[in-house]
C-alpha cells in the first residue's frame, strides 16, 4: 500500500510517498536543484558541446532555458556516468556531452519551433527527408515532455584521445532520420554490423567501423546502469533514475556552491 503525505516546506508543497516496504521517496518541487551537480564536477575529464547552448541544433538559434555552457545531471547519474567515463578512458576515449538536463522551457521552445511550418532554416543539417515537419511528432522527434527534463539522461558521444577528434560515428547528433537508430546497418543487441540500409530514404549507409564506434559507446553506456532509446544512438537514460515523475524547470546554468 502506498500512502501520500503532504508536507509544506518553505511555502513550497512537498510530497512524500511511503510504501509499507520502501523507505520514502520524494518527489521534488519542480525548481529544486538540491538533487543535481554540474556534470563535469562528477566527471571532470567529460568535454562539453551543449548544443542548445549554441545556434547549431536543428532549431538554429539558442534554445530557451540554456543561460550557460553548462550540463546539469542528478546526483546518482553523475555517480555512474563517472564509471562509464573511466570505463572508456581506459579504452582511450572521453565522453563528450551534448545534452543533459533539459529545462521544460527548452522543450517548450521545441514543440513551438515544430509547429511553425516555415520555419526550415536549418533543414539541411537534421532533417533533409522531412518535409512536413507534422511528422516529427509523429515519429516521436519533438513530444511534450523529455526524459532529459527529469534530470537523468544524457546525449553524448566519444573522442578519441589518440587522434584528438571525435570518434566518427557515422551521423551527426539530432539527425531526424532511421540513420539514428542503433540498429542502423547492424544490431546492438549481438553488435552484429550487416550492413542493411534498407530503412534509409535515401539509401545513406555506415561503415561496419562507425557501427562499431557507436557499439563501444553504448556497451559502456549499458554496463554500467544505463538503458539506450530505440531511435537515438547518443542518447542514454539511467536506468533507475531518481525522479521518474518529475521533469523540472529551472535553467541550465552553473549551480551556486
Amino acid at each position: 500500500m502506498i500512502v501520500a503525505v503532504v508536507a509544506v516546506v518553505c511555502g513550497i508543497c512537498v510530497t512524500t510517498c511511503y510504501s509499507s516496504n520502501d523507505a520514502p521517496v520524494a518527489i521534488l518541487p519542480a525548481e529544486d536543484t538540491s538533487q543535481f551537480v554540474t556534470l563535469t564536477d562528477a566527471v571532470p575529464d567529460a568535454i562539453l558541446e551543449i548544443r542548445y547552448f549554441s545556434t547549431y541544433n536543428f532549431v538554429g538559434q539558442r534554445i530557451d532555458g540554456y543561460e550557460e555552457p553548462t550540463a546539469l545531471i542528478t546526483k546518482q547519474a553523475a555517480e555512474v556516468l563517472k564509471a562509464v567515463s573511466d570505463d572508456v578512458k581506459q579504452q582511450g576515449y572521453r565522453l563528450k556531452i551534448y545534452d543533459a538536463y533539459r529545462p521544460q522551457k527548452a522543450v517548450d521552445h521545441f514543440m513551438r519551433w515544430g509547429a511553425d511550418m516555415n520555419d526550415t532554416a536549418m533543414k539541411s543539417y537534421f532533417y533533409p527527408d522531412i518535409d512536413d515537419k507534422a511528422r516529427l511528432f509523429k515519429e516521436d522527434y519533438i513530444a511534450e515532455k523529455s526524459g532529459h527534463s527529469r534530470g537523468s539522461t544524457v546525449d553524448l558521444t566519444l573522442f578519441d584521445m589518440q587522434t584528438e577528434k571525435e570518434l566518427d560515428m557515422g551521423g551527426t547528433f539530432d539527425w531526424f532520420g532511421p540513420e539514428s537508430h542503433p540498429d542502423f546497418c547492424g544490431n546492438p543487441e549481438t553488435g552484429e554490423y550487416t550492413g542493411d540500409n534498407s530503412k534509409s530514404p535515401q539509401g545513406r549507409s555506415i561503415t561496419k567501423q562507425q557501427f562499431e564506434h557507436r557499439m563501444v559507446l553504448r556497451r559502456a553506456m549499458l554496463a554500467h546502469g544505463f538503458k539506450p532509446m530505440v531511435s537515438e544512438w547518443w542518447h542514454f537514460t539511467l536506468k533507475d533514475e531518481p525522479f521518474p515523475d518529475t521533469y523540472f524547470t529551472f535553467p541550465v546554468r552553473q549551480l551556486k556552491q
